[in-house]
């Protein structure tokens, strides 16, 4: 799999996590050089709190394009650390 935005690879990864539609990708993956952190959090009832990273392609910003769970609840814990897009990011195998 792999997200991009602005004809840019932002993760590639063939081990992703699908969790409500949305693939998590290990940090591992992600190029770290084109987020920016961001103090945006969002609670989800079953997940825990997400944070949320800007993405950045040549001079462009994608706010809060990207989030993660720092710490999710036990039930969520096969995403922690992982990343996921939207906001216009595509995801394509």
């Amino acid at each position: 799999m792999r997200a991009l935005w602005n004809g840019m690879v932002l993760a590639e990864s063939d081990d992703t996590v699908v969790v409500e539609g949305n693939h998590y990708f290990p940090a591992a993956s992600v190029r770290a050089e084109l987020f920016e952190a961001s103090e945006h959090r969002s609670v989800c009832a079953w997940k825990g709190t997400a944070s949320y990273q800007t993405v950045v392609v040549d001079g462009q910003r994608n706010e809060n394009a990207a989030w993660y769970y720092p710490s999710p609840s036990d039930a969520a814990a096969e995403i922690k650390g992982r990343y996921a897009f939207w906001k216009g990011v595509t995801v394509e195998a």
